[in-house]
């Protein structure tokens, strides 16, 4: 009886949490579907008398929505790509050999952790000036690798360790280089924490506002977030176009999410083979 109790009291706990979750998700793509008079109606229509899509348009038609997501994925993409290489090659190097500052460097990856983003945002503009790498999709690109290095590297470390050093040992043997015997051998056990980095990665990169706001400037390079901060205006706030661009913002995470969320649950709760 006490473990039904149990189960029943975890299963309400948890549709409360999914509603919890869900609902403001649900009330943006309800506010995006109303017309302008209706989302500051009172008392509060919880559905619209009519659906509209007239702010969906209007976000295309004036403000160049499809460039600002065309940037954004650009951006995040390629940023993704990058710290997922560069990444699996130092998690792989600090996994496997044991050399003078190892100890050290780790410690200054998990500090890097520590510090905030906006702290080192005022330097960076200045470094970014003086290279004159302002207002380029290069400038995000570069920061964002940088910034997300350290973590990965310190994710993708774990996974290493849990593969057992005698699969590449025994394809050396055969007759692979190193490097052979971890893109042939290592990697391929991988894949899941893999797409859990990329995937990490991407999301963040994508909702990344500061750096994007501070480095561009020119119309034509901005990102998504840039254009939702836009929305925000000196005495209003345009609920309508913001709640649109919130909907269409969340897509591409949603598929990425939809399509390998396999990859991620196994890479986040089990890694690779156990050792």
């Amino acid at each position: 009886m006490k473990r039904y109790a149990m189960s029943g009291l975890k299963s309400v706990s948890l549709g409360i949490y999914l509603i919890l979750m869900v609902f403001p998700l649900l009330w943006v793509a309800i506010t995006s579907l109303k017309p302008q008079k209706e989302i500051f109606t009172y008392p509060i229509r919880y559905w619209p008398d009519a659906l509209t899509w007239q702010n969906y348009a209007d976000i295309i038609r004036v403000s160049k929505f499809q460039i600002y997501i065309a940037n954004s994925l650009l951006v995040a993409l390629t940023a993704a790509l990058i710290v997922s290489v560069i990444s699996v090659l130092s998690a792989y190097v600090m996994a496997r050999f044991n050399f003078r500052g190892h100890g050290q460097i780790m410690l200054g990856f998990f500090l890097t952790q520590m510090l905030p983003g906006f702290v080192s945002l005022g330097p960076l503009y200045m470094l970014m000036t003086r290279m004159d790498l302002i207002n380029t999709r290069f400038s995000l690109i570069l920061m964002y690798t940088v910034g997300l290095i350290p973590f990965s590297t310190i994710l993708l470390k774990g996974f290493f360790e849990r593969i057992p050093k005698s699969l590449e040992e025994a394809a050396m043997i055969d007759g692979c280089s190193r490097l052979m015997a971890l893109v042939r051998v290592i990697l391929p056990v991988m894949i899941n924490g893999i797409t859990a980095t990329f995937i990490f990665a991407f999301v963040q990169n994508w909702n990344e506002l500061f750096m994007a706001v501070m480095f561009i400037d020119n119309e034509a390079l901005k990102t998504l977030p840039v254009a939702m901060n836009s929305f925000v205006m000196k005495f209003d706030i345009d609920w309508g176009a913001m709640s649109a661009g919130t909907m269409m913002s969340v897509i591409p995470t949603v598929v990425l999410f939809a399509i390998a969320q396999r990859f991620i649950v196994e890479g986040l709760t089990q890694g690779a083979v156990k050792g």
